[in-house]
């Protein structure tokens, strides 16, 4: 198997501690400075001045992290919907000042939502309605930018229901993205599929993927090896996929990058 390249995800202020395993190998950098309501309003010219200062001579892919909290994309009143809407077309503006062509976003799919799909009449569609509405906005807008929204697993229990979603839209601005402690917490408390699975499902819809390690009770953001998950497995399935998708460690404490890039690259799995 031909070892991957990897990134991380950072905030600005914590690139200059990696700066030279990622700008000298043209690694990727997801950049998590723009998912709050301060950093995309108050706060939005100088976090966008410093991310430039930051990355100046990056050649590598660049992405960012979309606004969450608080903001489901299924949210059932009317009047917050296009609050949400505009908060990503904000946080996309961020990314085309930047120069990142991806922006994070997080699913709306739950346990609760697979096991009562057939509870109410409609609910699916319902559901995905609202989903539309929401993220039409900003699919149009990253269509015009040249960004590719990644819709992440958090709760999911069946990849191919948010598949079906990315689908739905008919465009090559949203596709798919995994994070593999996200899917093995599901596997864990919902039966859900292996993480190498969650992989295949989604093949060249995958553009994006989290690399984290959990101890199947709570989302930890551990450096891979750390916890319980199957790395080799799982990069037998990145390396099937043909869609070169962005491969970034997310780990909880950032000083354990160069840990976890070397064990995975000890098992000959990344380079």
């Amino acid at each position: 198997m031909t070892p991957l390249k990897i990134g991380a995800c950072l905030k600005t202020s914590e690139i200059p501690d990696h700066r030279d395993w990622l700008f000298d190998a043209d690694r990727d950098i997801e950049l998590q400075d723009f998912m709050t309501h301060t950093a995309l309003t108050s706060e939005f010219d100088d976090r966008i001045a410093a991310a430039k200062t930051a990355l100046d001579g990056h050649t590598g892919r660049l992405g960012i992290h979309g606004p969450f909290e608080g903001l489901d994309i299924d949210n059932k009143d009317a009047e917050l919907r296009p609050i949400i809407a505009a908060r990503f077309l904000k946080a996309l503006e961020a990314a085309d000042q930047i120069g990142a062509r991806q922006m994070v976003l997080h699913s709306p799919y739950t346990a609760w939502y697979q096991n009562n799909i057939f509870n109410f009449p409609g609910y699916a569609n319902k559901k995905l309605a609202r989903i539309q509405e929401i993220l039409d906005p900003a699919v149009r807008k990253a269509e015009a930018y040249g960004v590719v929204l990644v819709i992440e697993n958090i709760q999911d229990v069946r990849p191919e229901t948010r598949r079906a979603l990315v689908d739905s839209f008919g465009s090559s601005a949203i596709a798919l993205s995994i994070d593999t402690g996200h899917a093995q917490l599901a596997r864990c408390m919902s039966g859900a599929l292996p993480v190498a699975d969650f992989v295949c499902d989604a093949g060249n819809q995958l553009a994006h993927v989290h690399l984290q390690d959990v101890d199947g009770h709570a989302d930890r953001h551990w450096a891979p090896g750390d916890g319980e998950i199957e790395w080799p497995g799982v990069f037998r399935a990145l390396g099937a996929c043909e869609s070169n998708p962005h491969l970034m460690l997310e780990l909880r404490n950032k000083a354990d990058i160069p840990k976890g890039y070397a064990y995975l690259k000890g098992l000959g799995l990344v380079s």
